[in-house]
């Protein structure tokens, strides 16, 4: 934030909306009577009420965004908490209601396809985030793996493993991302969602 802006509208930065929209009118008030004067004091006074306009707008336009990023990261983890309850219908009803669908947005959605075991659903969903943010190593590292189990099922002929317990797939502990004691029997070919987007045990 420019802290400019708070000086022109005579306001610390710990101010609320209300007093910066109080503090904004009222010298606008007075820049709108000063603009009338003849010579350099009216012309200062037109400048400053521009000045005031802009300040006044960047402020609140960045808080605004600032509270949109807040109430982004709580929705997302709400809908993180869902999919690690297995609550997968909580969990795209929460993505449904979002207005913005960021990379993030993206990556979880894939989440949920991946556990409806919609394989090329999440990667598509895979795709875009990394499009959208191409330098989060969490989406390629996820990607990644996910390419890695769909060769590993092509290559084993193909069909999902029902067993509850199968066999690792061959090289899972090279393929990037954390692995904890607690979850590693479980990240399989098809049962490792967990670990395949570090959900497990906070595994980051």
């Amino acid at each position: 934030m420019n802290q400019e802006s708070y000086r022109i509208l005579q306001v610390e930065e710990g101010a609320t909306d209300e007093e910066i929209k109080a503090s904004y009118e009222r010298l606008k008030a007075h820049y709108n009577e000063e603009k009338w004067k003849d010579g350099e004091e009216g012309n200062n006074a037109a400048r400053m009420l521009g000045k005031l306009d802009a300040a006044y707008n960047e402020i609140m336009e960045s808080r605004r965004e600032q509270q949109k990023n807040t109430s982004g990261a709580s929705s997302f983890e709400a809908v993180g908490d869902a999919i690690r309850a297995n609550d997968l219908a909580r969990a795209q009803q929460l993505l449904d209601d979002f207005n913005e669908r960021n990379a993030e947005w993206h990556y979880l959605q894939s989440v949920v396809f991946y556990k409806k075991n919609w394989m090329n659903e999440s990667k598509k969903q895979l795709e875009i985030a990394i499009q959208m943010d191409g330098s989060n190593t969490k989406y390629r590292e996820a990607y990644d793996k996910l390419k890695s189990r769909a060769e590993y099922r092509q290559q084993s002929g193909g069909a999902p493993n029902t067993n509850p317990n199968p066999d690792p797939v061959p090289g899972d502990e090279q393929m990037g991302g954390n692995w904890c004691t607690q979850c590693f029997s479980f990240c399989y070919t098809c049962l490792c969602v967990n670990c395949l987007f570090n959900l497990c045990c906070n595994c980051h």
